[in-house]
């Protein structure tokens, strides 16, 4: 690899210019990566943290923003409570409201009903369980917004009064939304019409004809394998693992593909800059590749150099890259940009650049092959 060396040595001007774009690539890569990410936890951080292994919309809803457009009953709960391997199912029920607290500061609550016993049950990290009809447990992120302990929230044009008791261990939104877990029975009150304002009791919600849920939320044993197309045969309905449930979240589809389609043009430009820059490189250096090849290098000899090169450039340059990024993204995990710094993807995008660099370069360097070795010895005259 002498040769490699000594030109990154002596053309440190060159490589130095191209190795700050392929930089300046891997910060956008890590940026876009954090975003996602972001978005991704700002969407459906509430639905990752669930502990459901499917769940099961009402047949024929369209699959965009079903958690809305679903409405299931406890019939439909029952016949897939009785499905080989399931472990534990549960209604669910959810539905975003606009309110605001005793001091008249606006929210946004993504409320979710839940029966308080299930495994739907949120890991509380401040404060306690929902114990009562009007009691809720809402995101550790709505305290940015201005919600404590015993805030009472009044829904917009319902009027009904809920008390936050406690806050999740982590982030919990849904839709961009923070979350509110409440009892079931409270969320199916609001959700019939026939709620009246104030703060709700036990009578009120024995009083309210409405059994319905969004979705139903179940939990498969340890090791077992469910059969979605027999439970939704018996339950009438059309289910999805937890991952795919994402999708129906507001927004969350667009997005994920608008930023992946982003990657995968930087991905294809680090490809093209890498390999038209060493077009250019290997046709100024045909001379001094023509000198080796007359010496009695060989082809594979060459190739392997210039690979090589190319390699060290795209490590160093990336990594000087991803390290600038990782210090400008720390600052905007502070900022209200839905921005997380996360191992897998940053690691993910980092592999992929250097590997279509890599490709670019090799796809460049092929024209080593094609080097006359008479042409460093005068053949052409």
């Amino acid at each position: 690899m002498f040769l490699a060396l000594r030109e990154l040595r002596f053309a440190r001007a060159r490589f130095g210019l191209m190795g700050g774009v392929i930089a300046l690539i891997a910060v956008l890569m890590v940026l876009l990566s954090g975003l996602s990410s972001g978005l991704v936890n700002d969407g459906v951080s509430g639905l990752k943290s669930m502990p459901a292994t499917a769940i099961a919309f009402n047949q024929g809803t369209k699959t965009d923003n079903a958690f809305s457009r679903s409405v299931v009953d406890p019939s439909q709960a029952e016949a897939w409570s009785t499905q080989p391997g399931v472990e534990e199912v549960t209604l669910l029920g959810s539905t975003i409201v606009n309110g605001a607290t005793e001091n008249g500061t606006q929210v946004d609550l993504s409320l979710f009903g839940i029966d308080p016993g299930s495994f739907l049950a949120p890991a509380v990290g401040e404060g306690r369980d929902v114990q009562a009809p009007p009691e809720m447990v809402v995101s550790a992120t709505a305290e940015e917004e201005g919600i404590e302990l015993g805030s009472v929230i009044t829904l917009d044009r319902l009027d009904v009064e809920l008390t936050v008791v406690g806050f999740t261990e982590g982030q919990a939104t849904f839709g961009h939304v923070d979350m509110a877990y409440l009892p079931l029975g409270t969320w199916q009150y609001i959700a019939s019409g026939q709620s009246q304002p104030g703060t709700p009791s036990e009578a009120d919600l024995a009083a309210v004809d409405f059994d319905t849920a969004s979705a139903v939320a179940i939990k498969a044993a340890d090791g077992a394998d469910l059969d979605y197309a027999a439970g939704d045969t018996a339950a009438g309905t059309v289910t999805s693992t937890l991952e795919e449930s994402f999708d129906a979240s507001p927004g969350y589809t667009a997005e994920t593909m608008t930023l992946e389609m982003i990657q995968i043009f930087l991905y294809a430009i680090c490809a093209l800059v890498v390999g038209a820059f060493f077009t250019v490189w290997t046709i100024q250096r045909k001379h001094e590749l023509a000198v080796l090849r007359a010496v009695g290098a060989s082809t594979g000899y060459l190739l392997r150099d210039g690979i090589f090169q190319a390699v060290v450039i795209l490590a160093l340059s990336t990594a000087v890259g991803v390290a600038a990024g990782l210090g400008m993204g720390a600052w905007l995990s502070g900022s209200a940009m839905p921005f997380a710094l996360e191992a897998g993807p940053i690691s993910t995008a980092t592999a992929v650049t250097i590997l279509m660099g890599v490709l670019g370069a090799a796809i460049a360097i092929v024209r080593i092959s094609r080097v006359d070795p008479l042409a460093a010895l005068g053949g052409q005259r």
